[in-house]
């Protein structure tokens, strides 16, 4: 028999409450109702193949609870649909554990000096105040003793944390929050209620995100039982069973008369398929001008569109220039993981300015405040029956309440033609049953599959960009990342079906043809090429800037061969640092700074974290940005360094073996690259000796021994 599909399910509801509001919304017998689950938000009941389509129709135009239902139902499904969809949720599930297991051992096992030291927690420190913040939320600002300034760390806005006491230096259970601003003295945490806690002292550490695998995982279930619908359909062409169809190609005019020819022809191309299309932006070639003019595009045919992205800070990317388009975007997700130069665009703040959502806190209040009177006790006998009166009427006040907000809710969602989120951030509760003509996945390699079918479930058309020859997604679990899981659904579906598919952007504006053109004949079968505006500038065009070798050349490799720079592991850990090389590079900045290049032009981007921290507690200079490869995606600065780390007699390179890192440290300069590395230890890998050919070929070529006479 068929199985339906109903969310969201309030928490608490029995499986008898349940059942009777179905049989009843549907007209059908209980008795012919057999319960499934519950799991999560979403529950399943097998039906009657005969009252199927009458009961779908039924509950979609129904509520439960005060809320909007999303309805379907599904049939067993083929073998090869069953087993794709069953693997991505094991998978899921252990990288998940992996997560749980990584975050709790790091706790455990690190004192809070070497806690801070890995980024991922802060200690020792107290509430300053505490106030009511953003959509109902509560805010602690928390700050070191002393008066110290926050150290380096990777919490930042939009980040999930724990915040517990501190006893002996071991961190507790705590309260969840999501960090919503992050000064040079004081960090921020939004909270749902306000924390209870007598404690003095507090540890903050980043938390795994439960919500997001909850939401995944629904989103693989329904996928997989998915029958005779869109989602069907996608699913279809999304595992090569039916090939993907495009219409002709339509007469288009621009918004942005700037766009090159690629990018017209990535535009044209998406819009003119009925299913999926892919956009590969390789580095600096405009993917996210090329996203908006594309959604501007559907918007003008009368689409409504929904925008994604697995990270807040791309979701907010795109959103941020689509506003200075002049186009109007809801952000949807908690207020604290916002831009703050955006949060006026959020649901939550939207909501808050809305009149019938103001009048409604005001009849919370009183439903409130006669739910108080009726629960005391007073010296005279209350009259008969009052008490209950009072608490009917608080009733009827909050539904009342619930009513108004959630009309707002519909209106703002409804009047606007795109809605942002992250791909994990899809609230059935807030959506309901809404659907999207078109749906846009930004940065869609650095997401796995999963991710991704949180929001597909939700749309008719389909358009990834990225760049699958970057950072591919962060798998944790050993297990889930040697059975595929950090292939990306962008990723697959190049495979899948190559050009068929997909349009590549091919000008960039960022580097300077030599910094270029290594990775476009390695990665982008020379394809791509600079724009005239870039393809010769040097650090010494840019004012103030002194004319010397070092500021003229586009290119420097120095090569630590035979020299004795030999890598170290960390005492606690397996992460690898190389102390000469970072003392090299930071003779290096010390240059550029001297021929007059402001510090914060120049980036230091190493493979291993190690060297990272390494490297911060070498270069004590305000400004100069240091980090590993994940945090420079995307990102790009007038001179990058890069320190490649490995060297040993053994030929072992680490994940350095995943080129696509390489590739995104090569191309974050615009007008400089510095890359120090060991030829002998790297070469070994085909990659690297091309990479050495070409600094060699390039004139690009340098040794240790050449600076001030040896190493």
């Amino acid at each position: 028999m068929p199985i339906v599909h109903i969310e969201p399910v309030p928490e608490n509801t029995s499986r008898g409450e349940l059942l009777q509001f179905v049989a009843a919304t549907g007209g059908i017998d209980v008795e012919l109702l057999s319960f499934i689950e519950i799991a999560g938000r979403i529950a399943s009941i097998e039906v009657p193949a005969s009252r199927e389509a009458r009961l779908l129709a039924a509950l979609e135009a129904a509520t439960f609870a005060g809320l909007p239902l999303r309805v379907w139902s599904s049939n067993p499904t083929g073998d090869r649909v069953d087993e794709h969809f069953r693997r991505l949720a094991e998978l899921l599930e252990l990288e998940s554990k992996a997560e749980a297991i990584q975050i709790l051992e790091e706790i455990r096992r690190s004192s809070p000096r070497e806690a801070e030291k890995s980024g991922k927690s802060l200690t020792d420190l107290f509430v300053q105040e505490g106030y009511p913040g953003l959509g109902g939320r509560y805010i602690l600002s928390l700050a070191k003793r002393g008066g110290k300034p926050l150290p380096w760390t990777r919490i930042g806005p939009g980040t999930p944390v724990v915040l517990s006491a501190l006893t002996n230096n071991a961190a507790g259970d705590g309260f969840r929050g999501v960090v919503c601003e992050r000064r040079e003295f004081a960090l921020s945490i939004a909270f749902n209620e306000p924390p209870e806690d007598e404690s003095s002292s507090f540890r903050v550490d980043i938390a795994a995100d439960e919500a997001a695998r909850l939401r995944q995982r629904q989103a693989l279930d329904r996928a997989r039982n998915a029958r005779g619908d869109r989602l069907a359909h996608l699913r279809a062409i999304l595992l090569g069973q039916r090939e993907p169809v495009f219409a002709g190609p339509a007469e288009l005019n621009f918004f942005d008369a700037k766009l090159d020819e690629s990018q017209r022809n990535a535009v044209a191309f998406a819009l003119n398929s009925s299913d999926i299309a892919v956009i590969h932006g390789p580095p600096g070639t405009g993917k996210t001008t090329t996203l908006v003019e594309l959604i501007r595009q559907a918007v003008r045919r009368g689409d409504k569109v929904l925008v994604c992205a697995p990270s807040n800070l791309a979701v907010d990317n795109v959103l941020e220039r689509l506003l200075a388009c002049g186009e109007e975007a809801v952000r949807l997700g908690h207020p604290a993981r916002v831009l703050p130069q955006l949060r006026e665009h959020t649901l939550d703040l939207i909501l808050e300015d809305h009149a019938d959502v103001r009048q409604a806190r005001k009849l919370a209040k009183e439903a409130y405040a006669l739910f108080r009177r009726a629960g005391k006790w007073t010296r005279a006998k209350p009259q008969p029956g009052a008490r209950r009166e009072q608490r009917e009427e608080g009733r009827a006040l909050l539904a009342d309440a619930r009513r108004m907000e959630a009309q707002a809710l519909e209106q703002i969602l409804d009047r606007s033609p795109i809605l942002c989120a992250t791909t994990t951030g899809l609230d059935a509760d807030i959506l309901g049953n809404r659907r999207f003509n078109l749906l846009v996945i930004d940065e869609a390699c650095q997401t796995t599959e999963p991710g991704c079918w949180t929001a597909i479930a939700r749309a008719d058309q389909v358009v990834l960009a990225g760049d699958h020859c970057q950072l591919p997604p962060t798998v944790l679990s050993q297990e889930a990342s040697r059975r595929g899981f950090g292939v990306s659904l962008l990723e697959r579906l190049v495979d899948l079906y190559a050009n068929q598919v997909t349009r590549r952007l091919d000008v960039q504006y960022r580097m300077q043809e030599s910094i270029m053109a290594f990775s476009a004949n390695e990665f982008y079968d020379g394809t791509l090429q600079a724009h005239e505006s870039v393809a010769g500038h040097r650090l010494c065009d840019l004012p103030g800037i002194a004319s010397s070798q070092l500021t003229e050349a586009p290119v420097e490799f120095v090569d630590t061969a035979g020299a004795g720079y030999e890598e170290e592991k960390e005492p606690d850990g397996e992460s690898r640092f190389n102390s000469r090389e970072a003392a090299l590079v930071r003779r290096r900045v010390e240059a550029l700074i001297a021929a007059g290049l402001s510090p914060s032009a120049i980036a230091i981007i190493a493979p291993y974290a190690a060297q990272v921290r390494h490297l911060r507690e070498q270069i004590g200079v305000q400004g100069v940005e240091i980090d590993s490869v994940d945090g420079f995606q995307g990102r790009e600065k007038e001179a990058v360094l890069v320190s490649f780390v490995r060297s040993n007699s053994e030929g072992e390179i680490g994940f350095l073996a995943d080129v696509r890192r390489t590739n995104v440290a090569l191309t974050r300069a615009r007008r400089k690259l510095i890359v120090v590395g060991d030829s002998a230890t790297l070469s070994a890998h085909p990659f690297y000796a091309r990479l050495f050919g070409y600094f060699e070929s390039s004139g690009s070529y340098h040794t240790v021994w050449e600076e001030d006479g040896g190493p």
